[in-house]
């Protein structure tokens, strides 16, 4: 398995040796660098990785409390504290923490942790062939450019100017807006639920009222569908529902 890392240390030689020896571990594909939480964060909201090897002792937002934002994703990356200290052992391993590296970092040390990092990261599953007259989208996976079929985005998120393609065990950003692919796929079965989401109908588990609105299931996670989309959608559903009654 090839990994995708964020390395986040507030010391730049620190950060430095510790990018370098990841690096130089044959399992590690690219990482990615980050001085401080806010910065990781950035790096995080553009890109996908499998796991944040971060410092804990940080100016502003530390290391303990950026882990605990990052358990909050719809797909956390593994978590591996470098630091030189002890006293944050117990609280790491409260959070689900993958492992807990002292420093000075040796490269045995951090091979084991990067063993526990693929171990915990789900096996890839080979991308489908599409039909020939599918359409693809182009996007960028650890420098390389893959086509990715249509058919296996779940849902979009839009991101400014961008849009966030979400499928089964990965997102990709792509730079074309969500009005665009909204009216490029709505033929395909995407449907706008919300001015910052598309989802492809038929994946839709349910809809469902709470105390702040309607939301829809799409694989376990939910997503907000706003007032003015619920009535379209809800007659779409029942649409789709009849259909496949009556086949």
């Amino acid at each position: 398995m090839s990994l995708v890392v964020l390395a986040v240390d507030d010391e730049p030689p620190a950060l430095d040796e510790l990018a370098y020896l990841l690096n130089a571990d044959g399992r590690v594909a690219h990482v990615h660098r980050a001085g401080d939480a806010t910065e990781a964060l950035r790096v995080l909201r553009d890109t996908e990785v499998d796991a944040v090897f971060l410092d804990i002792r940080m100016p502003g937002l530390d290391g303990m409390e950026l882990a605990r934002i990052l358990r909050r994703f719809a797909r956390p990356p593994a978590i591996v504290f470098v630091t030189a200290y002890d006293d944050g052992a117990v609280d790491a391993f409260d959070l689900g923490v993958t492992d807990y590296v002292r420093k000075p970092v040796r490269a045995e040390r951090l091979g084991e942790s990067l063993r526990r990092v693929a171990g915990t990261r789900p096996a890839p599953t080979p991308a489908p062939v599409p039909p020939v007259d599918e359409p693809t989208i182009p996007v960028e996976l650890a420098g390389t450019t893959r086509m990715l079929p249509r058919s296996s985005v779940r849902w979009v998120e839009a991101q400014g100017d961008y849009a966030r393609l979400h499928t089964s065990d990965a997102s990709h950003l792509v730079r074309v807006s969500l009005a665009t692919l909204a009216e490029r796929w709505a033929d395909a079965g995407f449907v706008r639920i919300h001015r910052s989401y598309l989802v492809q109908i038929r994946l839709i588990a349910e809809l469902r009222l709470t105390g702040s609105g309607y939301v829809v299931a799409v694989d376990g996670i939910e997503l907000p569908v706003s007032r003015r989309h619920t009535r379209e959608l809800k007659d779409r559903l029942i649409r789709a529902v009849k259909h496949d009654w009556t086949r």
